[in-house]
């Protein structure tokens, strides 16, 4: 059963200038650990394709936000929920801390979709009930 839907729309500019004005602590602020590490390889083949990664990730994480029901109070937090990508590049939500148990107990599963095109970064999230235990994030 569908718990929650989110959606958001991102303004890749915006993000671009926040980069520029905060530099790496921005991006610390929203991305994991494991994104953080993505985004600094991305950034130094193209800056534009860093950020245009941070811009992704930040709608994401705000779609999940609203898809939980949450928007971004506790236990929700920028860096315990990480927007990745499976071996074949299809994006997964992990989430990890007090998030991860808050989404556990409730037996939830999320399934998120990314796009970006020009100036926008655009993400969907649908979050379901699951009879089955919850998958362990990889």
């Amino acid at each position: 059963m569908v718990y929650g839907i989110g959606i958001d729309l991102c303004d890749v500019r915006r993000i671009r200038a926040s980069l520029a004005r905060h530099g790496d602590r921005f991006a610390a602020r929203i991305l994991g650990p494991d994104e953080l590490s993505v985004w600094r390889a991305r950034r130094a083949r193209s800056a534009s394709r860093g950020d245009t990664y941070v811009a992704t990730r930040f709608s994401a994480k705000e779609a999940f936000s609203k898809a939980i029901g949450l928007g971004m109070r506790l236990p929700m937090r920028w860096q315990d929920c990480q927007i990745l990508n499976a071996p074949g590049g299809r994006p997964r939500i992990t989430l990890s801390g007090d998030l991860l148990d808050w989404f556990e107990q409730r037996r939830l599963v999320a399934h998120v979709s990314v796009s970006d095109e020009g100036d926008y970064a655009c993400s969907h999230v649908v979050v379901e009930t699951c009879n089955e235990p919850a998958p362990q994030p990889t």
